[in-house]
């Protein structure tokens, strides 16, 4: 599969499911030099995230360029999402979480930059997303508030996404040629 018109495209899948991979997979199947929009902070205490970071690093093509982007994700998509290349962005969920200290004022503004620059762009983006709420209720307010946020974004994303991926138990669905986007 060779995509050549710039899209939106969007991975979304619980954790452990090959989102990633099947991104990279989408990313090198563009054709275009790829840049991968890292949301991690690494945090040196925490051997085991940085061994999930690491593991990321290495599955990468060389060619590929890193930027890391904790915060400004609607900025990085204004300066780097063209035609020229493909942005792979992982993950919301990550990204999500380094803005919970925000209040809801301050997210929705968030939100709507980020989603007004994906409206704007002419390039390639693609964005790996966990599902995180098909479990339990998180019994407390910070784990409600990630789930929430995390939800809506996916939502909004994918409604406006040219593509949705599903990736589970080991298989990928094309969530986009099996069903049909909720209205906004």
């Amino acid at each position: 599969m060779t995509i050549n018109t710039p899209r939106i495209i969007l991975v979304t899948g619980p954790a452990r499911s090959g989102k990633s991979e099947w991104a990279e997979t989408l990313a090198m199947q563009m054709n275009q030099p790829v840049i991968y929009v890292a949301t991690a902070i690494a945090n040196p205490d925490d051997v085991e995230w940085l061994t999930r970071i690491e593991k990321h690093r290495q599955r990468r093509p060389v060619e590929w360029t890193t930027r890391l982007v904790p915060v400004e994700m609607a900025a990085t998509i204004r300066n780097y999402a063209d035609s020229s290349c493909c942005l792979l962005v992982d993950s919301l969920g990550t990204w999500v979480a380094n803005l919970l200290e925000q209040n809801e004022a301050d997210w929705e503004k968030t939100l709507q930059d980020l989603l007004n620059s994906l409206v704007q762009t002419a390039g390639c983006v693609i964005f790996v997303a966990e599902e995180t709420g098909w479990g339990v209720v998180p019994a407390y307010p910070i784990g409600r508030l990630f789930r929430d946020r995390l939800g809506e974004l996916v939502r909004k994303i994918g409604i406006i996404a040219n593509i949705v991926y599903l990736v589970t138990g080991g298989h990928v669905l094309n969530l986009s040629a099996l069903g049909s986007p909720l209205q906004k």
